[in-house]
């Protein structure tokens, strides 16, 4: 097997989407679709999407048999690309080419339309054949995702055929799901014909372009996909109206780009239209996630809490209710990810992982799933909204006693009871993520710190709610993080001679796996450690070895597993040193989280604004590299704009007059709402 027949994860760092929820276009960076080429030594994740399904991998534009050179690519609005394109084997060897395309698209959550304007310069009219070459291909995200080709296409399950009595559409059939795409004839007039090769469908049109004028064709392709597990928002975006300036115009690019991508990533489930969720990223967690739609509302609520309501509701409706191996649930779990088939992994990833299409293998999501509810009512959230999800809260709070310990050691932990699920179960869920400091990787069960911060600040958030409604329990679950307070000031503290810090965690000897990460910044603000802890953490926390110039790095330079190439053991989440920078503040150190975010703002700015998922973050690079494989755009990397904002301009619960920040980055900083 040579090289180019390797089975690889396909990389998309330098790819552009456009995405409307539940629906994603992948491009190259000139605007072109054509997953038939590599792209960076492997398979390409080029084509049109919608929910876990790619319904065409292959849109060529062809003039007199040349597919035309693309120059220019933009996106001006959601869902939308312009793409420029010049004809060069029409009117000679000249460097100064006489006809131009632009190809405008526009995606919508279940529809993609394509819109060509042919331009000529010439003093007498121009005929062309003018043909577009869409290839059907039906592959699923898994596949994709490890570099595999289509299983459905190669098995004979997805129909191309014509449709009845309609020269001018064709329709492709993979089960329930439906694609149907019709020509439009040149501006009113002449009829394109269809050639179906296979799953190949070419759309031609003989189109005669007037003396130094335009004129245009197009096509639109409709997918009915009854069985996906989400469905696009049914509202209007929640922060349509709102506008940011600043002086510094990083800080205002950064939000506003933010803000659309937020909106193309709104999406409900069929159960409940009107609440809607972040959907995790694209394109790879194009769904709900417990864990992810939690933090990227949470860091939304200076804006609006009808995102955390949506997602508070959308996953209430799932909380488990009996114990149940299969899926990792317990009474009261909130799950960690919806999909619409079992997730098989295959091609490159092929390791024997299998998840349920409801899966509960998170650690955290039920804890945050607290958090988030008391803080929604501290910004506003409606009361009575709040009170409907009490019997929620009270049956979340009663699983972190009775099935978030599961050795009765008196921390949260996970382990994998399947053998073929996930092996690591919080947010740094990759299966090399928790290490010794010597590198070696650690035996679950696993304890991971901040869960336990998490628990405690859930405990008290939630004895708060229940006490303001008139409910029983505040005081004994009160109780209860205390002795999760005294615990783990005993046990989780390690000293690597530079100082002292949390473990990562407690491993299945409940030993405290010794290396310095970012986890420990997510316990700032939660209540958990005492005055000392909280000095000791943000210490090592503004280190050299783990704030970078771009944000705070998973792991500390200094550990023995530390690579900034890596998912979770020195790259940088933008989300993570969001959480950290929040932190921060809350303990009175706004200087520090000052740091933080102006490291954010920088890598955004060297990102075109759109902050992928993950990035490597090395101090002496001159700007911070993409990790190939990230999601771009990410909910809580996009919604981590959202957090800056709130401390460059003060921003509290129900405040009327916030205090702006003093930095740079907040002078002429405002947020307009039309």
């Amino acid at each position: 097997m040579n090289s180019t027949e390797r089975i690889r994860q396909p990389w998309m760092h330098d790819m552009k989407p456009l995405v409307v929820a539940p629906a994603q276009l992948w491009e190259t960076a000139d605007g072109t679709v054509d997953a038939s080429q590599q792209h960076a030594g492997a398979a390409n994740i080029a084509g049109f999407y919608v929910g876990d399904t790619r319904i065409i991998s292959r849109i060529i534009p062809v003039v007199n048999g040349e597919a035309p050179t693309a120059i220019a690519w933009n996106s001006p609005q959601k869902g939308v690309g312009v793409s420029s394109m010049v004809a060069r084997n029409v009117d000679g060897p000249t460097v100064d080419p006489s006809v131009r395309i632009t190809e405008n698209r526009t995606l919508e959550p279940d529809a993609l339309h394509e819109r060509y304007v042919l331009r000529s310069v010439m003093t007498d009219p121009v005929t062309l054949d003018f043909s577009v070459k869409l290839r059907f291909d039906m592959a699923s995200m898994q596949e994709i995702k490890g570099g595999a080709s289509s299983s459905a296409a190669a098995n004979g399950e997805v129909i191309l055929s014509r449709v009845p009595g309609d020269a001018c559409s064709a329709e492709v059939a993979y089960g329930e799901l439906r694609a149907t795409v019709t020509a439009e004839p040149q501006d009113g007039s002449g009829v394109p014909s269809i050639i179906l090769d296979g799953l190949d469908c070419v759309i031609s049109w003989q189109v005669t372009i007037p003396a130094r004028a335009e004129t245009s064709v197009g096509l639109h392709i409709a997918v009915s996909s009854p069985r996906n597990a989400v469905i696009a928002a049914n509202a209007d975006c929640p922060w349509a109206d709102v506008q940011v300036e600043a002086a510094d115009n990083r800080v205002s690019n950064w939000v506003n780009t933010s803000l659309r991508d937020l909106d193309g990533l709104r999406m409900s489930i069929p159960a409940l239209p009107d609440d809607e969720f972040l959907a995790a990223g694209a394109p790879w967690f194009f769904t709900l996630f417990g864990r992810d739609s939690l933090w990227a509302a949470r860091f939304m609520l200076p804006l609006t809490t009808r995102t955390a309501m949506g997602a508070l509701r959308t996953l209430a409706h799932f909380q488990a209710t009996e114990s149940d191996i299969q899926t990792n649930a317990d009474p009261g779990k909130i799950m960690h990810e919806l999909r619409a088939e079992p997730l098989v992994q295959t091609g490159a990833f092929n390791d024997g992982t299998s998840l349920p299409p409801l899966y509960y293998g998170t650690i955290d999501a039920t804890e945050l799933w607290i958090i988030l509810l008391a803080e929604a009512l501290r910004w506003g959230a409606p009361e009575q909204e709040i009170e409907a999800l009490l019997p929620n809260l009270e049956a979340a709070l009663a699983w972190l006693r009775d099935w978030g310990d599961c050795d009765g050691d008196g921390f949260l932990e996970y382990i994998d009871r399947t053998g073929h699920g996930l092996s690591n179960q919080g947010w740094k869920d990759s299966g090399d993520s928790v290490r010794w400091n010597d590198g070696r990787i650690a035996d679950g069960p696993i304890a991971l710190c901040e869960v336990q911060g998490y628990a405690y600040q859930a405990a008290i958030l939630g004895a708060d709610v229940l006490e303001k409604f008139g409910r029983p329990g505040a005081e004994d679950w009160r109780a209860w993080a205390k002795r999760l307070k005294t615990r783990f000031n005993e046990v989780f503290w390690v000293d690597d001679g530079n100082g002292r810090y949390p473990a990562i965690a407690l491993d299945r000897d409940e030993k405290p796996v010794d290396s310095l990460t970012s986890n420990i910044g997510h316990l700032l603000g939660t209540g958990i450690l005492d005055e000392q802890g909280v000095r000791d953490v943000v210490a090592r926390l503004i280190g050299d070895d783990m704030l970078s110039g771009y944000g705070v790095r998973t792991m500390s330079t200094l550990a023995g597993g530390y690579w900034p190439e890596s998912y979770h053991c020195g790259s940088v989440w933008a989300h993570d040193s969001a959480i950290v920078m929040n932190g921060l503040r809350a303990e009175g150190y706004e200087a520090e989280a000052l740091r933080v975010a102006d490291g954010l703002v920088r890598a955004a700015d060297a990102f075109d604004y759109q902050i992928p998922e993950l990035y490597s973050g090395d101090s002496g690079e001159n700007s911070p590299s993409p990790y190939p494989a990230a999601c771009h755009p990410q909910a809580w990397s996009a919604a981590s704009s959202v957090s800056v904002l709130s401390l460059l301009l003060g921003l509290e619960p129900c405040s009327t007059e916030p205090t702006p920040s003093e930095s740079p980055l907040a002078r002429g900083l405002r947020l307009n709402r039309n």
